[in-house]
């Protein structure tokens, strides 16, 4: 799913992505690049003007590096936005009524309406345990009544079995009848396809709703259709009042331009997405998983929020604010920032800074670069050699001679040669420090810790 579109994406992005300034002038083209993709990709013009709008609005004449690089803070608000576009308040599938809750399904012809019922009957059943009845009112495509029944059966879903050839009202109303009776918790109903500008398929589907009170009513749409499931959506909401989105064939390549267009469009819900022929391949769906897939950053977002989960803001708060005051950090913060690596993990910042392409990560100095290598037992020998130091001596590093090292190393259990290892390493970021202050880079320096430890939106 989306692979035009998200390789498409990756090359528009991909410049802009290790931009160290961002200027109206790059985002513009970025933005002009961005509008063609979505284009390509078959989505509604009125959402694309929309979306660039709200990045443009955001990012223009506004500071928004304050996390990771600008160029990674302009992906990020991207990412933002095409979230807002599909997103809603109102997700989840409504059953908390007195039973049976009604489910409708309507749609065109041919976009997988029936697979789309057993699979949120499949789904109902295994997350909340519920007594469910499937049946159709679909008397005029040749067997659809029997191939709901046999993957009901398939799934050990009761079916409701029209024996006689009966009108879809008729149907409709002997199903809901029979689901009261025998005490199901939902109904779920499925109908034959139809075109938006049949007025007798259009007043049946109407009588259908007004019989069966549907709590819910599933618009089934092709992700493969493109604009037309989205206009005919529109049609099918004036007749009968649609609740929520069912999307099918998102494995396929599908450009896109559907799911990104549809919410906006018909200000209605996805609810679900079938994500394969089987049974079991349904997801709710999840705005923040398609725009990872759409802009290609599956990994990295996962990799952001276990860091995000990790990180303790408030003692990098206090980090930088030393910073800003004095000339170096003392070894007791410097204890804090190698904690917190052991915590986040060390593998997980540089696959952060691979994943997000910091290529400038190289032009940090050597002292920077091996802290962010260290191994979780150096970095746990570090911890036990700074916590055998006295107060004095952390803060008073050039006091340590041979005899306080013997101590330490007999409190800390680690050999001298380690306690020399990391008191060099300690007054290698020293230089760094006082080097890119006296250089005027203190900003860069900031902005780099930033990056490694903060991560608020």
């Amino acid at each position: 799913m989306f692979k035009n579109l998200s390789k498409k994406l990756s090359r528009t992005l991909l410049k802009i992505r290790n931009y160290g300034r961002l200027t109206e002038k790059n985002i513009q083209e970025t933005l002009d690049k961005i509008y063609i993709n979505l284009l390509e990709a078959d989505v509604a013009l009125e959402v694309i003007k929309k979306f660039i709008r709200n990045i443009k609005k955001d990012s223009i004449g506004k500071k928004i590096n304050n996390n990771f690089t600008p160029g990674q803070e302009f992906i990020k608000l991207v990412y933002k936005n095409l979230i807002k576009i599909m997103d809603s308040s109102d997700k989840n599938i409504n059953i908390a009524i007195k039973p049976p809750a009604v489910i409708l399904f309507i749609g065109l012809q041919g976009v997988g309406k029936t697979t789309s019922v057993i699979k949120l009957a499949y789904f109902l059943k295994k997350k909340y345990k519920k007594k469910i009845i499937v049946t159709s009112t679909d008397v005029y495509r040749p067997a659809a009544i029997e191939q709901l029944k046999i993957l009901a059966d398939k799934i050990k879903i009761d079916f409701f079995n029209v024996k006689n050839n009966l009108f879809p009202k008729n149907i409709s109303k002997k199903a809901l009848n029979y689901a009261k009776k025998n005490f199901y918790d939902i109904l779920i109903v499925d109908t034959a396809g139809r075109l938006h500008i049949d007025n007798f398929m259009m007043n049946e589907i109407k009588d259908i709703s007004n019989i069966l009170s549907p709590i819910e009513i599933i618009f089934t749409v092709d992700a493969m259709t493109g604009q037309d499931s989205i206009n005919s959506a529109k049609k099918f909401n004036v007749t009968v009042p649609i609740t929520g989105i069912f999307l099918t064939k998102t494995d396929s390549d599908t450009r896109g331009g559907a799911i990104l267009s549809v919410k906006y469009i018909i200000k209605k819900p996805i609810k679900f997405i079938g994500t394969g022929e089987k049974i079991n391949n349904i997801s709710i769906f999840s705005p923040e998983i398609i725009a990872s897939k759409i802009l290609g950053m599956s990994s990295e977002l996962l990799i952001i929020d276990n860091i995000k989960r990790k990180i303790d803001f408030q003692k990098n708060k206090k980090l930088i604010e030393k910073l800003k005051n004095k000339n170096e950090l003392n070894l007791q913060d410097f204890l804090e920032q190698i904690e917190q690596i052991k915590t986040i993990g060390s593998k997980n910042i540089i696959n952060f800074l691979n994943k997000m392409n910091i290529n400038n990560i190289q032009n940090f100095s050597n002292p920077i670069i091996n802290i962010l290598n260290i191994d979780d037992n150096t970095i746990k020998n570090t911890k036990a050699i700074i916590n055998s130091m006295t107060k004095f001596e952390k803060n008073n590093i050039n006091i340590i001679n041979i005899s306080r090292k013997k101590r330490i190393s007999l409190g800390s259990g680690v050999p001298i040669f380690k306690i020399n290892v990391i008191l060099k390493q300690y007054n290698q970021m020293k230089l760094v420090t006082k080097k890119m202050k006296k250089k005027h880079n203190f900003n860069k320096m900031i902005n780099y810790i930033k990056n490694l430890f903060n991560s608020k939106n």
